[in-house]
C-alpha cells in the first residue's frame, strides 16, 4: 500500500515538472526548430520587400529561403553573402523552396529565430525604367510566382495574379524591360513593378489588387446626396 502511494506521488510529481517544462518551452518558442528538416547552401543574395526589408534569401544553388521581414536586423546581422548557412525549415515537393524557421551561419554560430513580432517599413524611391535578363523567378511561402530576379540581382515584385497572366513573360532568360518604383538599399535593389514589357516602348500596365470595400450603405455606395426639390 505504501509502495502504491509512493508511486503516485512520484507520478504526480513527474507529470508537474513536465507541464512546467513543457509551459517553459511555449513561452520562448512554440515550435522546436531543431525538429524541422535541415538543408545547407551558400547564400548568394538576400531578397527584398517592396519596403526594402529582407523576406528571405536566395543560395548559390537557386534555392530560396524565405523569412518574415521583421527579422531583417538580425538576418543582416548574422548572415551575409557568401556564408555557409544551416537552415531549419519546410521545404516545399516541387521547387526549390524553403519556409525557413531558423537560419544559422555556420562559421560563426550566430542564429536568427523567428520569435518576434514586426517592425517598422522603409521608404521608396522615385518612378524609373529598366531593361534586363530574367536569372530566376521568385515565389511566395505557397509556391506562388510573385517576381522574378535579374541577372545583375535587381528583383522585381508584382502581385502573384499578374505574375501568372503575364507568365510568358516571366522565363528565365527572357529579355524584359520593366517600369516602377526603384528602391535601392545596401542590401540590394527592387523594383514594385506597374508595368511590364519586352521593350521599354512597349510595355503593360500592372493591375494591382482592388481597393477595400465600403459599407454597403456608406455614401461611397449611395453616391452624393440629391438636390432639395424646388419651392412651390
Amino acid at each position: 500500500m505504501t509502495s502504491t502511494r509512493m508511486m503516485a506521488a512520484l507520478l504526480v510529481a513527474g507529470a508537474g515538472l513536465s507541464a512546467g517544462a513543457a509551459f517553459s518551452q511555449t513561452t520562448d518558442a512554440m515550435w522546436d526548430a531543431s525538429q524541422l528538416p535541415e538543408t545547407r547552401g551558400t547564400v548568394k543574395q538576400y531578397t527584398l520587400t517592396p519596403r526594402g526589408d529582407v523576406d528571405g534569401l536566395i543560395l548559390s544553388d537557386g534555392t530560396e529561403v524565405k523569412l518574415p521581414p521583421h527579422l531583417t536586423a538580425q538576418v543582416v546581422f548574422a548572415i551575409r553573402p557568401g556564408d555557409e548557412v544551416s537552415i531549419r525549415g519546410l521545404r516545399a515537393r516541387a521547387i526549390p523552396l524553403v519556409d525557413a524557421s531558423s537560419v544559422t551561419n555556420v562559421a560563426t554560430g550566430k542564429s536568427v529565430v523567428d520569435n518576434g513580432p514586426p517592425d517598422g517599413p522603409a521608404s521608396r524611391t522615385a518612378d524609373r525604367t529598366i531593361s534586363g535578363h530574367i536569372a530566376s523567378l521568385l515565389h511566395g511561402k505557397r509556391g506562388e510566382v510573385n517576381g522574378a530576379l535579374l541577372e545583375d540581382g535587381t528583383e522585381l515584385r508584382l502581385p502573384p495574379a499578374e505574375a501568372d497572366r503575364l507568365s510568358d513573360w516571366l522565363r528565365p532568360g527572357q529579355a524584359i524591360s520593366i517600369r516602377g518604383d526603384l528602391l535601392e538599399t545596401p542590401l540590394g535593389k527592387l523594383v514594385d513593378v506597374r508595368s511590364i514589357g519586352t521593350s521599354p516602348d512597349r510595355l503593360t500596365e500592372i493591375e494591382g489588387p482592388p481597393p477595400p470595400r465600403g459599407p454597403k450603405r456608406g455614401p461611397d455606395r449611395l453616391g452624393p446626396p440629391p438636390p432639395p426639390p424646388p419651392r412651390g
